[in-house]
């Protein structure tokens, strides 16, 4: 079945970038730009009469600029939003406060530049928006919630979650080691739900790849560490993997680790330079396995690619134990997806329940059981 036509408005306050923008989403048939505005109020006067499937909206411009109008956006006319941003620690900053008060996703500014790479970020612009644009759980998340909150708690909302389908197989053993996650589109709001669920004494130290570019994992990290129980923060060379602690590879790197001791101690490192992401999760999750040589629990969720298959089938084979997000509650089904279709998932839930199965995996008990404990 063909999906249909993607329509966009574009805001930004630059002629070259929505010239640039428009030419680069209109080289796919698939997708139909169908309005541009200067700035935020005129970009929300063009929703208001357009509908469109998707918005690519601009940080900072004069007049309206980009938070401003999201903030409208979601109260009035919830909808995907893809933000552009600065490549800089204030651009970062805005970026994840536009996820916060809703959007889907962002890309950094200079995508829409001429340069030698012009195809392959064309290429990765399109990816983006059509996945948003055809993805049925962004659908039907704005349009039953009526603002963007997601799987909302019914207790904090009159809201029912997302319908979905979860299956787990019990794990045999539960001696893991640490926990070991990818993540890709849509992984910054998922992270900055599901990462504050798991309890202070949750017994396994974590390593994450989140897709990102530079300075964009840091503000990440600090804004999920203000809400979190576990301490979490960008990964740097010589921090020790340990019970209690959160590392998130750093834009543009790769997470790896030594053993030195009984301790493992993150690396970060340019290389291997040939992969498709930096961070890579297949890197991570890999150079995990090797050096802890002991079972660990793998964690794969919402994403495009296939990036984290290599790493979590070696995991696998080494006596670990996979949870993969479920369809349902992903932004785009992507990596989730190719572990599942390999046959590698024990546990395939929501977003909502993450968390709580990540905790019985490694614990054996309850999650419930273990909150009334601790307060």
């Amino acid at each position: 079945m063909l999906n249909r036509q993607i329509s966009v408005v574009v805001v930004d306050d630059s002629a070259f970038m929505r010239k640039s923008i428009t030419l680069m989403l209109e080289a796919d048939p698939d997708i139909k730009v169908v309005a541009t505005a200067r700035d935020g109020q005129e970009g929300i006067d063009m929703i208001r009469k357009f509908h469109p499937s998707v918005v690519t909206m601009d940080i900072e411009m004069p007049g309206m600029d980009g938070l401003t109008a999201l903030k409208i956006i979601m109260k009035e006319m919830p909808l995907p939003v893809l933000m552009f941003s600065s490549l800089t620690t204030e651009g970062a900053d805005s970026t994840m406060e536009a996820l916060n008060l809703g959007a889907v996703d962002f890309i950094p500014k200079d995508m829409s530049y001429v340069n030698v790479n012009i195809a392959g970020k064309r290429d990765e612009l399109i990816e983006k928006i059509k996945n948003i644009g055809n993805s049925a759980t962004l659908r039907l998340r704005f349009s039953r919630m009526g603002k963007p909150q997601l799987n909302p708690s019914p207790t904090t909302t009159g809201a029912k979650p997302i319908a979905s389908v979860r299956t787990v197989k019990t794990p045999s053993r539960r001696d893991f080691r640490a926990m070991v996650l990818g993540i890709s589109t849509g992984g910054p709001f998922a992270l900055l739900h599901m990462l504050p669920q798991l309890p202070e004494n949750f017994p396994l130290g974590i390593a994450i790849v989140q897709h990102m570019p530079p300075r964009f994992t840091h503000s990440l990290a600090e804004r999920i560490n203000s809400l979190a129980k576990l301490t979490v923060k960008e990964a740097e060379e010589g921090d020790i993997l340990e019970q209690g602690i959160v590392l998130i590879a750093p834009g543009g790197k790769h997470l790896t680790f030594r053993k030195s001791g009984s301790e493992i101690i993150a690396r970060i490192s340019d290389q291997p330079s040939t992969t498709l992401y930096r961070p890579c999760a297949d890197i991570m999750m890999t150079s995990a396995v090797e050096t802890f040589n002991a079972p660990i629990l793998g964690v794969i969720m919402t994403g495009m690619g296939k990036d984290g298959l290599e790493g979590l089938r070696l995991l696998k084979k080494k006596g670990g134990y996979v949870v993969a997000q479920n369809e349902e509650s992903c932004v785009v089904y992507g990596m989730p997806k190719a572990v599942v279709d390999d046959g590698i998932a024990d546990a395939i839930v929501p977003l909502d329940e993450i968390a709580s199965i990540l905790y019985q995996s490694c614990t054996g008990r309850s999650y419930e059981s273990n909150r009334a404990v601790l307060h």
